[in-house]
């Protein structure tokens, strides 16, 4: 044998023994469905054959097979053959050789309180539930200390602008010196595609059911309108550039008006035309400015808040279209001009991507 070829062959045993990270998939709504139509896409291609998915449940039924689950079936698995669903099944569930990856794809607060656990007994977590890391600091800090400890990732790229690189960019200037000085930026997809469409013509309340009606907002649109989701990601990404803020350290104005906040959610749809009279005449006193409305989240100087803002026309956030998110992050290298990142922030397929994207990086780490 060739000096090349020895070499060259020790590699190519190290490569055939890499065995695929086996997968638990936590959810099947429509961000869990997009994640079982990519796999089943990879299906026999190299990027397929570095995953295993051995687990998948909802809130009511589990599936779980250790040679692995065909992701085009596990659809059917969990109907045909449903095992009663239970957070306690996913280390059994895991076991095995390889990297071992829970991927969160809920808005479940008893999965997020599991993160930190799981992290610990050295069980790598992805998800794009922000409850984790954008509500109490206490959590965020025993993630982070469970991820030291079990040496275990944290995907958490999805949490914040549905896989767009806000978090990736916020850590690598961090790493390479940098200090980020003020973030802001529109952090909803739902309110954004919103007031990109608001024309003060039409009734607000009529929009925000057709949004609705489309899967832009949540079944109950306060849920948006209230900017408690957009707390959250202010919040992620706030303790991503160091600034530790509790949830009630941020200013959130709320859109949505007291006679609605207090009806229950059989009543809300009736009740919507009270958002009418008060964002028209927000819309009309923006118009004459030659203004644009724009739901806004800011941190600077380690204050944060979240609510609507009257931007420029040529502002950099006043751009944007459909469900676009559209950050400026301002640092010591871009004093000046902010790093402007933008890109779809909501739909299934794109926050999929991004699961699949940190599950990939994790699977890759060996």
């Amino acid at each position: 044998m060739s000096a090349l070829a020895a070499a060259v062959e020790p590699a190519r045993s190290a490569a055939a023994a890499v065995v695929p990270a086996r997968i638990a998939l936590l959810g099947t709504g429509t961000v869990g469905s997009a994640v079982l139509t990519r796999l089943s896409a990879w299906s026999g291609l190299p990027l397929g054959k570095r995953l295993s998915l051995v687990h998948v449940a909802n809130s009511r039924q589990a599936a779980s097979d250790r040679s692995g689950l065909a992701p085009d079936e596990a659809g059917q698995r969990l109907m045909l053959a449903p095992q009663s669903s239970s957070l306690d099944a996913i280390e059994a569930a895991l076991r095995g050789v390889g990297p071992r990856i829970v991927i969160d794809a809920t808005a479940s607060e008893a999965v997020a309180e599991r993160h930190a656990h799981w992290l610990a007994q050295g069980i790598h977590v992805v998800t794009a539930c922000k409850i984790g890391q954008g509500t109490s600091l206490s959590r965020w800090r025993s993630i982070r200390v469970a991820a030291a400890a079990g040496d275990t990732g944290y995907g958490d790229s999805a949490t914040v602008g549905a896989g767009l690189p806000l978090l990736r960019s916020l850590r690598e200037l961090q790493a390479g010196g940098d200090r980020i000085h003020a973030i802001a930026g529109v952090l909803s997809g739902s309110l954004a595609w919103l007031f990109n469409h608001y024309d003060g013509m039409r009734p607000f309340s009529a929009l925000v059911r057709q949004a609705r009606d489309a899967g832009y907002t949540e079944p109950d649109p306060r849920d948006d309108l209230s900017g408690e989701d957009v707390r959250r990601k202010l919040l992620i990404l706030a303790r991503a550039a160091g600034v530790e803020l509790e949830a009630a350290d941020v200013d959130v104005t709320s859109l949505v008006p007291a006679e609605l906040a207090i009806l229950s959610r059989d009543g809300v749809d009736a009740a919507l035309p009270a958002l009418d009279a008060p964002l028209r005449e927000r819309y009309a006193a923006a118009y004459k400015r030659g203004e644009r409305l724009r739901f806004i989240a800011r941190l600077q100087d380690g204050r944060a808040r979240v609510g609507l803002e009257s931007l420029p026309a040529d502002h950099p956030l006043a751009g944007g279209a459909g469900t676009d998110n559209r950050v400026a992050i301002w640092s010591d290298r871009y004093r000046e001009q902010p790093l402007l990142i933008q890109g779809p922030g909501a739909g299934a397929e794109v926050t999929a991507a991004g699961l699949l994207d940190d599950v990939l990086r994790i699977a890759g780490r060996r």
